[in-house]
């Protein structure tokens, strides 16, 4: 069987600064078909870089010769939604080794900001304790209350009907996409631009997981400066994360897209067009280890609806 690989040279940027060339590189390659952006992510993975946000490959030459044994490989020709439903399948953690229980989501009260020019909650009373004693027995007292808030409310969940009309909406969703999803942490606070490539993903393998972005920008929420210069994912690495078969994505920020840019949020379209689910508004997530713990994120179960607020948090095996 003939064996190929790839002669090159490259230059390599971080997110958080400094960078890599190289001169020469030789790397293994499954095919001689594969494509620039595959030979460099090839390279990520074959390194064991992390926080990558360029790679810019020259003097490319695709050459017959046999292998040496380059890394990342493994993670071409692979079935991601097999991979997911595997890693789904393996997920779950007996009770009684329950590790920490990290909660990641905002708390939601009347007033509360969320985004700039959403309504903000309101909670009233439908029956309050001192009008329920007239109704139950001498001792017996109840508190009904009634919220009134849009789905875009503290930490929420989007699901594919938020973005289309004929997508899943929240009563569709699948609990084991949901539930105890392995989470995969990219540490990003202290990138030097805001918007999150591709790159950044490269060296991991993705399929099934939770995708957690923490920029560290839940440090501003309810205040004046979380409404601006917010990190977002860019197009490329939403449509890195969608063909890796990850089941959700969620970010500290405002918004998984940059909403100064216009009305344009390619980050959405391109990841509930896949099923993905996305959650916003997330906190805490210096307390979550970058692999090892689970994800969960479940709204109610509401027909013809395609955002609500849910309890995030994470489950930190016991050490």
């Amino acid at each position: 069987m003939t064996e190929y690989r790839a002669r090159f040279d490259a230059e390599i940027e971080f997110v958080n600064g400094g960078g890599l060339r190289a001169h020469g590189f030789r790397l293994d390659l499954p095919s001689a078909s594969v494509t620039e952006a595959e030979i460099a992510e090839l390279l990520v993975r074959h390194l064991g870089l992390a926080l990558v946000s360029r790679v810019e490959l020259a003097n490319l030459e695709i050459v017959e010769e046999a292998h040496r044994g380059s890394r990342g490989m493994g993670s071409h020709g692979g079935d991601g939604a097999d991979d997911a439903r595997t890693a789904a399948a393996t997920s779950a953690v007996p009770a009684a080794r329950r590790g920490e229980l990290v909660d990641l989501s905002h708390t939601i009260r009347a007033g509360l900001v969320t985004y700039p020019g959403l309504p903000s909650p309101t909670i009233t009373p439908h029956l309050t304790r001192e009008a329920s004693r007239g109704v139950y027995a001498p001792g017996t007292e109840f508190a009904m209350d009634i919220i009134t808030m849009i789905g875009n409310t503290g930490t929420y969940l989007d699901s594919p009907f938020h973005r289309y009309e004929s997508g899943g909406d929240l009563a569709s969703l699948e609990l084991d996409t949901l539930v105890g999803v392995p989470a995969e942490v990219f540490r990003l606070t202290d990138a030097s631009s805001r918007g999150i490539p591709a790159e950044v993903f490269f060296d991991r393998e993705l399929a099934g997981t939770a995708v957690l972005l923490h920029t560290g920008w839940s440090r501003h929420f309810g205040q004046p400066e979380y409404l601006h210069g917010s990190p977002f994912l860019t197009e490329a690495g939403a449509r890195h994360l969608a063909d890796a078969g990850v089941l959700i994505v969620g970010i500290d920020a405002l918004n998984i897209d940059d909403t100064e840019s216009g009305g344009e949020r390619p980050a959405h379209s391109i990841l509930l067009e896949a099923g993905i689910h996305v959650v916003e508004h997330l906190t805490a997530l210096d307390r979550v280890p970058v692999r090892g713990a689970s994800f969960t994120a479940v709204p109610p179960r509401v027909e013809g609806f395609g955002t609500f607020p849910v309890r995030a948090f994470a489950e930190v095996p016991a050490s």
